[in-house]
């Protein structure tokens, strides 16, 4: 068996990288961005005020009583009438642009109001009190936001005062999903003897567009070789074709055997991982393929460790399931034998970690109440409790 860590070697040395396209802004969110994104404009434009107030002359404001003409309003929006100078100031509101000679904002709460457009005030201010200069957010050529990044709300709103309808972000990579199997039956629909719910699909396609791709879904097919050729035919389009079930050695296991002979080149079969042994990467028709076991475990962890990091690759990100953690395991465990193993845990108040005691790859329930999982090596010795163990938390992953 290979072991883990050379089949995700040679799996990510497969994975191209997406070629950029055109999304207008609004159609932005959660995608990655292929080329740093520069600043198109200053922002503010100019010294705008961060204050409903005055503007003045900071030089007019020393702590005495001081009093001052206002000599024009200016709103946000509008453009100053003319500078001010000495012993003058400028009524003027949060976002407006500062008159020429103003470097202070006195605010309102500071000033008497009197007669004639005249004002009071014994604040002492230094330049540049509630202004915010031209170019303090952003000034044009800047790089607002880096290569390679996941857009989110905040993202999209920066590129949006950086003026730009339209982002250049990387294709998502299409995934198509099939499972296989006589026994299974879409959700929903009527159930017959020895027939059980299809849920792979499911759990794959929400895998997939959670970290950045586009999931074409075929669902359940047949345990029949015409069945499934004709599905893989159709998957053709997508990037990546990805199978669960029929991965094994049992005579209806078609993935690892009768498909050869149709087009399916096979780079490796089976590995030494726990759930997820018998797991077949290569090509499909010039598509890389990837079969996962059919245990629902089993497929999607293997399809955490191993899809999850393809899609990263392809989108130029780094590899969101390498954020292990050093934690204290809660109980022990016993020796470990020849294969890698992903225990599903809980995380306990005090920060320790607890493996589940039952840990089999049908028990789809475990893994969704599961807070993370615990990565024990091959021929690992018996751990005690407190052993210190590398723990993945799988709240951001799936």
């Amino acid at each position: 068996m290979m072991s883990f860590d050379e089949a995700k070697q040679r799996i990510l040395s497969r994975a191209p990288l997406m070629p950029a396209e055109l999304v207008g802004l609004h159609q932005a969110n959660n995608r990655v961005l292929a080329a740093p994104l520069l600043a198109r404009r200053d922002q503010p434009p100019h010294a705008v005020s961060a204050m409903d107030g005055y503007a003045v002359r900071a030089e007019d404001c020393h702590g005495q009583r001081t009093r001052l003409t206002v000599t024009q309003t200016i709103p946000a929006g509008a453009v100053p009438q003319g500078p001010i100078g000495p012993g003058q100031a400028a009524r003027i509101f949060t976002g407006a642009p500062l008159p020429a000679g103003a470097d202070a904002i006195l605010i309102q709460e500071l000033v008497q109001r009197l007669q004639d457009e005249q004002i009071e005030s014994d604040a002492e201010l230094t330049a540049g009190r509630y202004v915010r200069a031209a170019g303090q957010d952003f000034a044009k050529g800047q790089v607002g936001i880096d290569a390679n990044q996941r857009l989110g709300a905040r993202h999209i709103g920066l590129a949006a005062a950086m003026n730009y309808p339209w982002l250049k972000v990387r294709r998502r990579p299409i995934v198509a999903l099939i499972s296989t199997g006589d026994e299974l039956v879409h959700p929903g629909e009527p159930l017959g003897a020895g027939q059980i719910i299809s849920a792979n699909c499911s759990a794959l396609q929400a895998l997939v567009e959670r970290h950045g791709g586009q999931a074409l879904v075929f669902g359940a097919t047949p345990d029949h070789k015409d069945a499934l050729i004709a599905s893989l035919e159709a998957a053709r389009s997508a990037d990546i074709i990805v199978t669960s079930g029929g991965a094994s050695v049992g005579d209806h296991d078609l993935v690892g055997g009768l498909l050869r002979d149709h087009g399916l080149r096979v780079d490796f079969w089976k590995i030494a991982m726990r759930p997820g042994k018998p797991l077949i990467f290569g090509d499909y028709q010039e598509r890389l393929f990837l079969g996962l076991p059919g245990n629902p475990v089993s497929a999607l962890l293997g399809g955490l460790m191993f899809l999850v990091p393809m899609l990263a690759r392809m989108l130029g990100q780094g590899d969101p399931t390498e954020a292990w953690q050093p934690r204290e395991l809660a109980g022990s465990l016993p020796a470990n034998d020849e294969r890698l193993e992903f225990l599903r845990a809980r995380l306990l108040p005090h920060g320790r970690v607890e493996a589940f005691k039952r840990q089999d790859s049908a028990m789809a329930k475990m893994l969704a109440q599961a807070d993370g999982l615990i990565r024990r090596p091959a021929q690992a010795p018996a751990w005690p409790n407190g052993q210190n163990v590398d723990y993945l938390p799988l709240s951001d992953l799936i």
